[in-house]
């Protein structure tokens, strides 16, 4: 039987320095990826997580190095919650040694561990549940995360892959960062009905959340991904969230409305607020931190590639 639930919006704000610390060196990598491409630094594309870092900053501790987990073209986050190497992950970009893909994957497709990244809508839905079929097989308790977009709903891949995952019973946990629009169309103009309905199609559990608080996040999130890891059914958790940047490093087609609605739900001044000195202490930390970095990545050679 399919549940479907939403959380109430979070109150009082709490977060520990490690999550803040993982927090604000998101913000200050995407806030420099977009200067970078400001000074003519980078080349090619770029889309920022900006806005959305609290989601996978939540997920951390949540998911295990046992699980697998499938990323998409906004996907920076996804990686740092996970690994917490904008060395690496800005090489990359970059195309400098020391980059996590030898350069060739550049800002979309990167491959560490059991992460994996990739630029094609709704590429990792069934990718992501034969892993999951296998990881019930081979692996008991570790499970398949994939993160989507709400524009990836349009893709048949999508509900191809809910189909076989309900009818395997599979351990997939479907993350989606609903931020209201798909590139530069506003989702109420191109997705008739709701997600929570297209998951019940499939008879696949749903959960809504409009919370930005990463610790009342995680506590929601718990126990629903522990009935995934026990039982094996498939879920998933749709979570309210904003775009603060452009869809790329520069196309933004919203209207000031929209941009100035994004802003006033951003996380981060209500963390300001809420945390006082301890939070601009640490945004001046990670600041540095990711300035450091920066200048180190930009000094090194390009990097090279050999097949092995």
């Amino acid at each position: 039987m399919t549940v479907t639930t939403e959380a109430p919006q979070a109150g009082e704000l709490s977060l520990s320095n490690p999550d803040l610390a993982r927090l604000l060196m998101i913000r200050h990598f995407e806030r420099t990826l977009l200067e970078l491409f400001d000074r003519g630094e980078l080349n090619g594309t770029t889309h920022t997580c900006l806005g959305q870092e609290n989601i996978p900053v939540a997920l951390r501790t949540v998911l295990t190095d046992r699980d697998h987990v499938f990323s998409n073209h906004r996907g920076h986050g996804h990686y740092l919650a996970r690994f917490d190497d904008p060395e690496g992950l800005l090489a990359e970009i970059m195309g400098r040694q020391g980059a996590v893909c030898s350069g060739v994957g550049g800002s979309q497709h990167i491959l560490r561990d059991r992460y994996l990244s990739t630029g094609v809508q709704g590429q990792s839905m069934p990718v992501a549940v034969g892993v999951a079929l296998h990881l019930r097989r081979t692996e008991p308790g570790a499970l398949a995360a994939v993160h989507i977009g709400d524009g990836t709903w349009g893709e048949g891949a999508v509900y191809e892959a809910l189909n076989m995952a309900r009818l395997w019973r599979v351990p997939l946990l479907v993350l989606v960062e609903h931020n209201g629009i798909a590139q530069s169309t506003p989702t109420s103009t191109q997705m008739a009905g709701t997600i929570a309905d297209r998951a019940l199609a499939f008879d696949v559990a749903h959960h809504r959340t409009a919370t930005q608080d990463v610790e009342a996040l995680r506590a929601e999130l718990a126990p629903l991904v522990r009935g995934v890891r026990d039982h094996g059914w498939p879920l998933v958790v749709e979570f309210e969230t904003y775009r603060l940047g452009p869809h790329s490093k520069g196309d933004d087609t919203r209207s000031a409305e929209d941009i100035a609605l994004a802003r006033r739900n951003d996380w981060y001044p209500r963390y300001a607020e809420a945390l006082g000195e301890r939070f601009h202490a640490m945004d001046a930390l990670q600041r540095a931190r990711i300035a450091t970095i920066t200048e180190d990545v930009l000094a090194r050679p390009l990097s090279t590639w050999e097949a092995e």
